[in-house]
């Protein structure tokens, strides 16, 4: 069996219009909020996952590494993978199919529209119009690799996003 936490990037500051999109760091809300969601993970899962995937976008980057503070995973082993930034779901799917066989649960951080084009591929839930920043969807899927994971195989069974638990 085959878990994956699809994750968005916490908010994000636009208070810099020099910046690139790609550096945006998180804002106020955004540092409150990855901290409060990471530790959500753990007490719902009660354990770290095997690996963490980010973006390279700084937003979804340091959300990363507060999931990964509270997992007790140093910053360094958050894998960055470029293909996550603009990502359309097939990149993403891509991304799980290459996942190394070793791990059974990953997180992945990324951003929207994709996430939510994710959320709603897989069965098991209501339609979302939208998944908010640091909102978090756990799929589950009996794939035996992760190059078999698939809708066919695979589907959401939980979806937790900041304003439950403020």
């Amino acid at each position: 069996m085959k878990t994956v936490y699809l994750i968005r990037h916490a908010k994000s500051s636009w208070n810099d219009s020099t910046l690139r999109d790609v550096d945006r760091p998180l804002n106020p809300r955004g540092l409150r909020d990855a901290p409060v969601m990471a530790k959500v993970l753990f007490a719902k899962e009660g354990k770290a996952p095997d690996l963490l995937v980010s973006s390279p976008a700084n937003r979804a980057f340091t959300t990363a590494t507060f999931f990964a503070e509270v997992f007790g995973i140093e910053d360094a082993q958050i894998q960055v993978v470029p293909q996550i930034y603009e990502a359309y779901t097939n990149d993403i799917l891509e991304v799980i199919g290459s996942l190394p066989e070793t791990a059974q649960t990953v997180c992945i951080f990324g951003h929207n529209p994709t996430m939510t084009s994710l959320a709603n591929m897989f069965a098991g839930g209501a339609y979302i119009p939208n998944v908010p920043t640091c909102g978090i969807l756990k799929l589950s899927s009996t794939a035996e690799k992760w190059t078999a994971f698939s809708t066919d195989n695979t589907e959401r069974v939980a979806f937790h996003f900041p304003k439950q638990y403020s």
